[in-house]
């Protein structure tokens, strides 16, 4: 029996090789992959390792990696920014990911309405909105980390539910003490 792309994948637990796993999709199949990836998946594993929380680190940096596959590379169309992650979710289910990987996919942002969450999906909510602001962007210069945070919490996630923003909080405070 083959082994399908998800088990090839998730069976890499050296997620440095999964970037290159990913690099090299990249190229292949035209899936989305930039330095904005790189940096939300390092964000996840450092966040997922120094709050010691409760998920396993390998199907969320996997998760993380993927899960922007079919972003668009230009955000005019509002449609396509709604759609994204869903139609990322349907691809990812032809290369033989679960339903509920897929679903954590999904989830990286508001726009499917699925309910409940998983507590994954969480996450790569949190470094995919906070990763994102720190990097510059075409029309903006990323912004400074207390930007972001404020922006995450009191914009971005405004009256939405998160399990982990304020460990997500304690942590990005933790990362300001060590890199400043």
């Amino acid at each position: 029996m083959e082994e399908t792309f998800a088990e090839y994948i998730l069976n890499e637990k050296d997620w440095i090789k999964k970037m290159e796993i990913m690099f090299y999709l990249s190229k292949k199949t035209r899936v989305f992959f930039d330095k904005s990836v790189i940096l939300k998946t390092e964000l996840a594993k450092l966040f997922i390792e120094t709050m010691k929380i409760d998920v396993d680190e390998n199907l969320v940096i996997t998760a993380c990696l993927l899960c922007n596959c079919k972003k668009p590379t230009n955000f005019i169309d509002l449609e396509n920014v709604k759609t994204y992650a869903k139609e990322g979710s349907k691809y990812l289910k032809t290369l033989g990911f679960s339903k509920r990987f897929c679903k954590i996919c999904e989830e990286l942002n508001r726009y499917s309405g699925s309910n409940p969450r998983e507590k994954e999906s969480d996450i790569l909510e949190l470094v995919d909105h906070f990763g994102g602001m720190l990097l510059d962007r075409p029309e903006r210069i990323g912004l400074k980390t207390d930007e972001a945070m404020v922006l995450l919490e009191y914009r971005n996630l405004k009256g939405k539910q998160n399990r982990y923003i304020e460990q997500f909080k304690e942590f990005i405070n933790k990362m300001k003490e060590v890199y400043v």
